[in-house]
């Protein structure tokens, strides 16, 4: 395993700019392979582009499905207010409330990751 701990925190929406969520994906992907340390939240906007991706016919769903493990979820009062807790929730994701009902940031820079946003 590599010194390297990474989280790339997914913002945008697949409406606005497809371009940055899929570089978000394959950021993380690449520091996989490298044996990485890497974590991935749905945050936000972002929240919509889990819930779309998280379809078996979208086509960066193989992108989810090679990160696995590593995507931690989606933050729950975001899916809530962007309505795709369902989606979210049904496709087997986590919805994260570890700060007040919200993602936890600060979590994973206290656990020593680098945060990337896309």
């Amino acid at each position: 395993m590599s010194e390297f701990k990474v989280a790339v925190v997914i913002l945008g929406t697949l409406e606005n700019d497809t371009s940055r969520v899929y570089r978000g994906l394959k950021t993380a992907l690449e520091f996989t392979a490298a044996g990485d340390d890497v974590v991935v939240l749905f945050d936000g906007s972002g929240v919509e582009a889990l819930a779309a991706i998280a379809d078996p016919r979208h086509k960066m769903n193989g992108l989810v499905v090679a990160l696995g493990d590593t995507i931690a979820g989606a933050c729950e009062f975001c899916a809530k207010s962007h309505n795709v807790l369902e989606p979210i929730r049904d496709a087997g994701f986590s919805l994260l409330s570890d700060n007040g009902g919200e993602a936890s940031v600060r979590k994973l820079v206290v656990d020593g990751y680098q945060i990337m946003n896309y």
